[in-house]
């Protein structure tokens, strides 16, 4: 059974249908247990397609049109008019679409996944937010394009999904550095359990932060910690130290009803 986690601010929106999916309810089996919607995965094509089909069904869409992209940790956004192949599945980290029927999404297995909705306009979006995008501006883009389609920042409601946790994100000094080069005020992102320790990362803090910089009607966050709850979330990170030799990926998804 689908478990999907619903947000106050978009459930609210008698327009929209939503959902975090975790890894519930799905068919795959295994490290890709059980709703993998990656189809970067290495798991069978037929599993991963049934589960995606499950998603769409929760949202009342057809299976062809639950999309995502070729995300590339980039700031890339672009608007959705029409599904897309598997072949022709376009490189971008955030999709908007103001096309009722179409549900657009982001995978994710660590990184922060965002659902944006401006129902009034009628536009909605998708980002998917790792470090490198969210540091780079994959958010701003995303409602740049939502306001290239009609809406404002003043209605959008923006929520944050199940990503990795601060106690799970240890870093090195480096991409600590990075972060601090780019704004001194970064540096609150980052805590060390000891003077000589490495430093962890607050990722979904800073991807709140960028959030609430921009302006928004409503920012709310429904972040889960994907490393440390393994029977609900896929991670990265988790598969890493565990040696596995891939890993699943959950989806995120909205769509116009």
């Amino acid at each position: 059974m689908l478990q999907p986690i619903q947000a106050d601010a978009l459930e609210r929106r008698g327009c929209i249908a939503h959902g975090f999916f975790g890894r519930q309810g799905g068919v795959s089996e295994g490290i890709y247990a059980a709703l993998n919607c990656g189809l970067g995965s290495k798991d069978a094509r037929d599993l991963v397609g049934e589960n995606r089909g499950r998603v769409a069904g929760h949202l009342g869409v057809a299976p062809d049109r639950l999309l995502t992209a070729y995300q590339h940790h980039s700031t890339d956004a672009i608007v959705v008019r029409e599904p897309w192949t598997f072949a022709s599945m376009p490189k971008a980290d955030a999709l908007v679409t103001a096309t009722p029927g179409i549900a657009v999404g982001a995978l994710a297995a660590d990184c922060a996944p965002v659902l944006f909705a401006d129902a009034e306009a009628g536009v909605i979006a998708a980002a998917h937010a790792g470090w490198k995008g969210a540091l780079g501006g994959v958010l701003e883009s995303a409602v740049a394009t939502m306001e290239q389609l009609g809406a404002r920042r003043s209605r959008i409601d923006a929520v944050l999904g199940p990503c990795i946790g601060p106690a799970a994100y240890e870093v090195g000094p480096e991409f600590e550095a990075n972060f601090i080069g780019r704004s001194p005020e970064n540096a609150r992102f980052f805590k060390r359990p000891s003077a000589d320790a490495r430093p962890y990362f607050d990722l979904p803090a800073f991807v709140l932060h960028r959030l609430g910089a921009m302006g928004l009607g409503v920012v709310e966050s429904q972040t889960r910690c994907t490393y440390t709850h393994p029977e609900s979330f896929f991670s990265y990170r988790r598969t890493t130290h565990r040696r596995e030799p891939d890993y699943g990926r959950q989806i995120s998804a909205i769509v116009l009803l």
